[in-house]
């Protein structure tokens, strides 16, 4: 085989490489984009085609990026913490009240994060980004809400764990990518106690104390 030969394959192999490397690198990023954006990317994707939902979903991933969003400082993240178990604490008594105050704190949380919350629509869109993935549930949170009145209590725990989800992630999250962090064993200083995931938050005695009639309503929060 003489060296032009030799050449002319490796060049090609070099190639097929770098080609294989570029659509592997666009295949991760995509997934990426489906895991953050959610049910939301998806329904991007059924709507205007998937070529048409990556640019849509670029567009909005730079005007987040643009915003300056930014993780919550370690002493934030106690505050607002504190702030929800505070609230949480007062369902059995008043869930009207405490899913209220729950979506309130969820506007706080994105507001001081760097997210223009003045416009709702707007806001659904940038959390799109990073945190679509609890959208459908913080859409049907908010919906219960405006009907607290007449609301069951049923639907009422149902949306106050709706609004965890995203309160939570939004919490939790790492500057520009919407992953909670890992946790680091629990200092003095350290502003969420690593062996209380959020997931646990709404177990343990702000439940245990509510009253015989309605164990029935909160009973799947613990679980």
């Amino acid at each position: 085989m003489s060296a032009g030969t030799i050449i002319l394959i490796v060049v090609i192999l070099v190639i097929v490489a770098a080609a294989a490397a570029v659509v592997s690198m666009r295949m991760r990023r995509g997934a990426d984009e489906r895991n953050l954006g959610g049910p939301e990317y998806d329904r991007l994707v059924d709507e205007i085609g998937p070529r048409r939902a990556k640019a849509e979903f670029d567009k909005r991933r730079q005007r987040v990026d643009g915003l300056g969003v930014r993780p919550l400082s370690a002493e934030r993240r106690t505050a607002y913490t504190g702030q929800w178990d505070a609230a949480q604490e007062q369902f059995v008594e008043n869930p009207a009240q405490t899913v209220s105050a729950a979506g309130s704190l969820v506007t706080a949380v994105a507001a001081d994060r760097g997210y223009e919350v003045s416009e709702h629509d707007q806001l659904l869109t940038d959390l799109s980004v990073y945190h679509g993935r609890h959208l459908d549930g913080y859409r049907q949170a908010r919906q219960t809400t405006e009907r607290a009145g007449e609301a069951t209590t049923e639907a009422l725990r149902r949306a106050l764990l709706d609004y965890r989800g995203l309160f939570f992630d939004l919490v939790e999250s790492s500057e520009g990518d919407g992953v909670a962090p890992a946790r680091a064993p629990e200092t003095a200083a350290d502003s969420v106690p690593a062996q209380r995931p959020w997931k646990q938050v709404t177990q343990g005695r702000h439940w245990k104390s509510r009253p015989q009639e309605t164990s029935d309503d909160v009973t799947a929060t613990r679980q």
